[in-house]
């Protein structure tokens, strides 16, 4: 069922976006033989749909868990068979993540996917304003390893957008929630920071195609600029960014 999941939303994220691009170097060095928990700031809806792309792609021996407001997940009720729990707001909502991400963790095999600012916000919002509950469960599972990811989802020169992702350094060592939130805040927001540079630099050899999605204009304007190159007896290439490998 999560293979099938993982190929729905592949195939949405590609025909909805110009290219799926994960930043170089790619994935940190991570130990194989501890829980993860990757957290993210959060501007768009397509945030879980980007992490099970990412899962399937860069953790395919891992099973993966996430959190999602109780509300959102009544909607699409489908995240629920790709390991998305629910979670309200108040206090038994923050209760019912961290017990339900303690037992995940309880095993070294799995990792948690988290939208740590707990709302919608813009990517360049600052200060990131990260809800307690990460470091609240950092503090309790110190055999965890957090790894911050940053997310953005901007136009370059393309009618449709692109998908960028960023993953910082790991953090990991024992740590009360205090000093779990400073350091997890300061961590994701400088990758945020460097995914924002790369994002206005639009260099896209700065970047890992995990996803060619869908470029030029499309529709009949699209279709006249293929008849046109056809009758010179040229190759049409619909991407205004040709100079991509």
């Amino acid at each position: 069922m999560t293979r099938f999941f993982s190929a729905i939303m592949a195939r949405q994220m590609a025909s909805s976006f110009r290219a799926v691009r994960l930043a170089r170097p790619g994935l940190p060095d991570l130990p194989r033989d501890r829980p993860l928990v990757v957290y993210s700031n959060h501007p768009s809806w397509w945030d879980p749909a980007f992490y099970i792309v990412l899962h399937s792609r860069l953790f395919p021996g891992r099973d993966g868990y996430g959190p999602m407001e109780e509300a959102m997940l009544k909607r699409y009720g489908f995240f629920r068979r790709v390991g998305i729990f629910g979670v309200s707001e108040g206090r038994s909502g923050a209760a019912r993540f961290l017990n339900v991400s303690q037992a995940i963790l309880s095993d070294p095999g799995r990792m948690l996917w988290v939208t740590a600012q707990g709302r919608f916000a813009d990517p360049r919002e600052r200060p990131l304003g990260l809800r307690p509950g990460v470091a609240h469960l950092m503090a309790r599972m110190p055999q965890a390893v957090a790894v911050p990811l940053a997310l953005e989802y901007p136009f370059w020169s393309e009618k449709r957008p692109e998908a960028l992702a960023l993953f910082g350094q790991p953090l990991e060592g024992p740590a009360d929630a205090a000093g779990w939130g400073r350091r997890l805040e300061d961590a994701l927001t400088g990758t945020c920071d460097h995914l924002a540079a790369l994002s206005a630099a639009r260099d896209p050899s700065a970047f890992v195609n995990l996803l060619a999605g869908t470029s030029g204009v499309g529709g009949v304007y699209g279709a006249w600029l293929r008849l046109k190159a056809l009758r010179r007896g040229e190759r049409h290439v619909p991407d205004h960014l040709a100079e991509e490998p």
